[in-house]
């Protein structure tokens, strides 16, 4: 189990690995070993999470969420299979328990009465100043 916050936890089996030759620094074992994950999480078939969380998780995951509902997470940050496979973990961890705190509850509230007299008496200076820009009448 995957502890996520106290009362979620995701089931290991509920991911799912592959392992890939991943460009970048790895001397000779660069073309050898498969060190980068593609971790993949099925948001439908995971239980535990409630529809409000994966509302929210569908919107902070972005573009790693795809068309059929399913969470990608690539890692190639390591140059190890196990430190790569533990970022992917700690990655998900991360946007889980970001979809699992609710937002906060706004109050809405009404403009302040001064910001309110400023903001008027300021479009009063700005008409006046304009004002005195315009050519005197001339009385015929």
């Amino acid at each position: 189990m995957i502890q996520i916050t106290p009362p979620l936890a995701v089931r290991e089996g509920d991911l799912q690995f592959t392992f890939m030759r991943a460009p970048g620094p790895g001397g000779q074992n660069v073309n050898k070993v498969a060190t980068a994950v593609r971790l993949r999480f099925a948001l439908q078939s995971c239980a535990v999470l409630d529809e409000d969380i994966q509302i929210r998780l569908r919107r902070i995951a972005g573009r790693r969420l795809g068309p059929d509902g399913v969470l990608t997470i690539d890692a190639r940050r390591f140059r190890t299979q196990g430190a790569n496979r533990q970022d992917a973990i700690d990655r998900l961890v991360w946007l889980l328990r970001a979809a699992a705190e609710p937002p906060p509850v706004r109050h809405p509230t009404a403009v302040p009465r001064a910001s309110h007299r400023r903001r008027l008496e300021g479009k009063q200076r700005r008409g006046h100043v304009k004002q005195m820009r315009r050519r005197p009448e001339r009385d015929a």
